[in-house]
């Protein structure tokens, strides 16, 4: 009786995860051999760079189920958030109402709780979903004693978390207003999102003595092309089609961690789903904030 005949998928998918380890390792030791640079620094964003998914996402799912919010709270806000995402309509008066109600969930509560239970959101839900690629690559940087940044539009406090869990230097994320310790929901400032971040970026370069000519950035959006742009090292991590185009053009690197088409489809649909899913929470939490 002939074998069984194996299926050649499973090992596809070893040889592919092999690959890139190997290619991991082989950057790590050649950055070993690099002299260290104490103008020089790494900047990577967050969603589907660092991590699997949207940060934002993760976060309110996991405030949903400690009860921050109800379904019937955010049942109103799916349609109009699909649907915006959908027909693409920005107008500015929904722009600047998203962008002050985004992160009203968090109004009412405490910064210590906030910052607690994002400890366990990130065990529960973060930590399985960040790709062991791009933290070599980051790892890689602490090894030739460069600072690393996260840059993220996630509020600070989450932000903060990830970047302590990884090992890294510090995070820059989206400052939520606090008063006497107390959430009001109320941004300072804008969301740190595309050209947010690069300005993000200037400043701390300006205040840690950096040369941006010799420091890296990583991103998966083409959003984030004007922090990608300023560094002397950009690199495309998991890109979107404009950021991978974008790069290949310039002659940037590109790493890409999702295996096969399939992966890669589902990743599309995970990125415009959890986009929408993750707006309508946002707004709908913030109509609780606004009956408080």
């Amino acid at each position: 009786m002939a074998a069984p005949r194996k299926d050649p998928k499973p090992l596809h998918r070893r040889s592919t995860l092999a690959g890139e380890a190997s290619r991991a390792v082989s950057e790590l030791e050649a950055a070993l051999a690099t002299p260290e640079r104490a103008d020089s620094a790494a900047f990577f964003d967050v969603d589907n760079t660092i991590m699997q998914g949207a940060s934002i996402f993760h976060l309110a799912w996991g405030l949903y189920q400690r009860k921050f919010f109800t379904t019937r709270e955010i049942a109103g806000a799916v349609w109009k958030q699909t649907y915006f995402r959908l027909v693409g309509v920005e107008d500015p008066e929904h722009i600047a109402e998203a962008r002050n109600s985004a992160l009203a969930f968090i109004a009412g509560h405490t910064v210590a709780e906030l910052r607690a239970v994002g400890q366990e959101i990130f065990e529960e839900r973060m930590a399985d979903r960040i790709w062991p690629g791009t933290k070599a690559l980051a790892q890689m940087h602490r090894d030739q004693g460069q600072r690393v940044w996260l840059v993220t539009a996630a509020p600070q406090e989450i932000a903060d978390v990830i970047a302590a869990r990884l090992g890294l230097t510090g995070a820059m994320g989206t400052q939520v207003e606090s008063v006497d310790g107390v959430y009001t929901g109320r941004l300072v400032g804008d969301l740190l999102h595309g050209p947010e971040k690069a300005v993000a970026v200037a400043a701390l370069a300006e205040a840690e003595g950096l040369d941006l000519s010799q420091c890296s950035a990583y991103s998966d959006s083409y959003n984030d092309l004007p922090m990608l742009s300023m560094v002397g090292d950009a690199c495309a991590i998991n890109p979107d089609h404009r950021l991978r185009a974008h790069a290949r053009a310039q002659g940037w690197r590109i790493r890409d961690y999702r295996t096969g088409r399939k992966a890669a489809r589902a990743g599309l649909l995970t990125g415009a789903v959890g986009g929408a899913v993750a707006g309508a929470v946002t707004a709908g939490i913030a109509l609780r904030g606004r009956r408080h």
